[in-house]
């Protein structure tokens, strides 16, 4: 049986309790899943670089022949984003990235993550499938911003008026995001 790992990226602030990332752990690790599900320090004012060390430590905590699941939400997705842009080397089976903030308006608290690297080759080069999830109203990327995301060559899913796809916008428990971790099959457009 393949061994399968799930590595949980939060955004700015974190996620809580009640949001989607925290239920998903709980699910994953109820069906004996390896899941990581890291806090970064200083969540309301990330440093990238401090990110970059705390995702890299998580990575290693990973059995390198377990079939890795990673799951970005918010500022998450642009942390993964920087670090697929210094890795040269396979390591994930499947990444999925929901509600990346826009790639151009720069959020105060998280200037360092800016600018972001958008290149969609660094996103081949870490894993076999990515996928973007947007939202057609979220508050922190506009359709028009989250172009420059689809523009990367990869699948993307637009979920209609979902906000920023968070605990506000009414995302708690979210069992398509499990049944989207736990399908064998590749990525699709009618998940």
């Amino acid at each position: 049986m393949d061994q399968h790992s799930f590595l949980i990226i939060h955004g700015l602030g974190g996620s809580g309790p009640d949001h989607w990332q925290t239920w998903l752990a709980q699910e994953l690790m109820k069906r004996n899943y390896h899941v990581q599900y890291p806090t970064f320090p200083n969540f309301d004012s990330p440093n990238k670089s401090v990110w970059l060390e705390e995702l890299t430590s998580s990575l290693r905590t990973i059995p390198e022949e377990n079939n890795l699941t990673i799951i970005t939400h918010s500022l998450g997705c642009l942390l993964w984003l920087h670090y697929a842009s210094t890795q040269n080397k396979q390591m994930a089976k499947q990444v999925i990235l929901v509600a990346p903030p826009s790639p151009t308006h720069i959020l105060t608290e998280a200037k360092s993550f800016y600018p972001v690297p958008l290149d969609g080759n660094n996103l081949k080069k870490v894993a076999e499938n990515t996928l973007f999830i947007h939202s057609s109203n979220d508050p922190y990327c506009s359709l028009e911003d989250s172009s420059r995301f689809l523009n990367l060559g990869h699948p993307s899913i637009s979920l209609p008026n979902a906000g920023h796809i968070n605990t506000q916008s009414g995302y708690g428990k979210w069992p398509g995001i499990l049944d989207l971790c736990l399908s064998k099959k590749e990525f699709s457009l009618t998940v």
